[in-house]
């Protein structure tokens, strides 16, 4: 079985997408004599952490900056983690707490909007 194909199982993402992560240069693979990719066995992590960051609605250059400073497969820090690049997930939690605050906000207007709109039915 070719590595991209166990990759996509292991990962349950699609082909195209393993294509799009290392087009955005995400992802990394290496080519067999015969011109398929060839993933190394630590890409089934880097595509869970990459795909964890798409759900966090990050865009493809926002995870490329971001994928630095993540915890190497053995759990340490990554030695290519700079200050600069540390700070980085901050400001990305800030901006993602300033969006679930907003939401919060419009879920108690829309909560207020059912209360008044059952209470004017039981009338």
């Amino acid at each position: 079985m070719h590595a991209h194909r166990r990759a996509r199982r292991r990962t349950g993402v699609s082909e195209r997408s393993l294509r799009y992560y290392e087009q955005q240069g995400l992802l990394a693979a290496d080519r067999t004599d015969g011109g398929h990719r060839d993933y190394p066995d630590q890409a089934v992590d880097r595509v869970i952490r990459i795909q964890e960051l798409f759900a966090a609605g990050l865009h493809s250059k926002k995870i490329a900056q971001l994928l630095p400073c993540m915890r190497d497969s053995d759990g340490g820090p990554s030695a290519t983690a700079t200050p600069k690049l540390v700070a980085e997930p901050g400001r990305e939690r800030d901006r993602i707490d300033h969006l679930i605050a907003e939401l919060v906000g419009s879920r108690q207007v829309l909560d207020e909007v059912i209360t008044a709109a059952t209470e004017a039915d039981s009338r």
